[in-house]
């Protein structure tokens, strides 16, 4: 697991990650408790930190929208982010709204995102040191294997099942940093 601790990223950002809860791979159940915070959260009231790219500010907005299952409000900030960070967070989306298709449309628009190579490691380590879904191609993470693994996992309370919803936590925490980071123009390796 990665070394995510909300602290870090300032009170209001602290206030809108509930780590506790389960992450899905589909639409899963918005947390409406936080609706209102979510609605007042903009780029200029979230950071503590002098915000040095606005794309990577709004990212992170994105993010915690989807970190809460709103995945609409998530769709109209990431599709409006025209960089491969944006088509990241839409390619999520997209998948969790079990549009497969829109989904890997999405990834292919990403690349190899600077992001993959620590979440081919966190996937590994999660799978006991093995990549037993075919993850991993040619050294690199695959999203769209992981597309198609979620796809296959459905709703179904299984091993599957609960493997995507750990690789989807790490994906989000992996993601979340690195656009808060880049967001307030730190070198991220």
């Amino acid at each position: 697991m990665t070394d995510f601790s909300v602290a870090k990223y300032g009170p209001v950002f602290e206030s809108l990650i509930d780590t506790s809860r389960v992450v899905a791979i589909d639409g899963g159940s918005v947390n409406q408790d936080f609706y209102s915070a979510l609605q007042a959260t903009t780029v200029k009231n979230a950071f503590t930190d002098t915000i040095v790219d606005e794309d990577f500010a709004a990212s992170c907005i994105a993010g915690v929208w989807l970190w809460n299952d709103f995945l609409d409000e998530s769709h109209t900030i990431s599709q409006e982010i025209y960089t491969t960070t944006g088509s990241f967070w839409h390619g999520i989306m997209h998948r969790r709204e079990c549009d497969y298709p829109n989904a890997k449309y999405w990834f292919r628009k990403v690349g190899d995102h600077q992001v993959f190579d620590s979440l081919a490691q966190q996937m590994i380590t999660l799978a006991d040191g093995e990549d037993k879904y075919g993850l991993i191609n040619n050294g690199s993470w695959d999203p769209f294997a992981f597309v198609d693994l979620c796809q296959q996992a459905g709703r179904e309370d299984s091993p599957v099942l609960s493997y995507c919803q750990a690789v989807t936590r790490v994906e989000w925490e992996l993601l979340f940093d690195y656009c808060y980071k880049r967001a307030l123009g730190e070198h991220v390796s």
